[in-house]
């Protein structure tokens, strides 16, 4: 019998993350030091990816998918929340993983086309990253001087009882080994494609 999926995704991404987390943007962020373009930069490419992330699954077919998925998931609102804040205050989003992002946008809609039970591993790296998130706005918070709440609506999503309720979902839905290998083989490529957005998001910063 399979282990639970997300126990198999935890464990199977693990290096991806731990990778993600030595980046040069992660290593700013926390040191309060990532321009601010940087930061809008990510938001920009996010709101590209969860875009197409959240048509696809609230459009997909198959039990699978309508397990998981529901709309209270999406964070799509609150990226264009903080985008619309930024160009109120003029900083308006630099392209910097912009052809990166495009790049997984299109990965997301060829497998929505193909497989839709792949969406669920691009969803379970994406609500991570949010889970991740919460611990980082502390930092992201007094960098940009964003005391009033504006500006973190999506790295302020995340929540450790809301992360329960959406891999036991997973568990739920996805019992058998080959929909598990699907899946963990798009969160794979998740990870590959947001490494790509954070290596765009790094050049010309200096070394952690």
């Amino acid at each position: 019998m399979s282990a639970p999926v997300a126990e198999r995704l935890r464990a199977g991404t693990r290096a991806w993350h731990d990778d993600l987390e030595s980046t040069r943007f992660a290593t700013a962020l926390t040191a309060g030091t990532l321009p601010l373009d940087r930061y809008v930069g990510q938001l920009a490419a996010y709101r590209v990816v969860l875009e197409a992330l959240e048509d696809e699954l609230s459009r997909a077919a198959g039990p699978c998918v309508g397990q998981v998925w529901s709309p209270d998931l999406g964070k799509l609102p609150l990226v264009e929340r903080d985008l619309r804040h930024f160009a109120d205050a003029g900083s308006a989003p630099v392209p910097w993983a912009a052809a990166e992002a495009a790049a997984f946008a299109r990965e997301i809609r060829s497998t929505a086309a193909s497989d839709p039970r792949g969406l669920l591993g691009f969803l379970y790296v994406m609500e991570g990253s949010t889970l991740g998130g919460l611990v980082l706005r502390p930092y992201v918070t007094e960098a940009y001087g964003l005391h009033t709440g504006d500006g973190v609506a999506y790295y302020g999503s995340g929540d450790r009882a809301r992360w329960a309720r959406f891999t036991a979902r997973l568990n739920e839905a996805l019992t058998e080994p080959a929909a598990q290998d699907r899946v963990m083989a798009a969160a794979r490529q998740a990870y590959r494609h947001t490494a790509a957005i954070t290596r765009a998001l790094s050049a010309g910063l200096p070394p952690g």
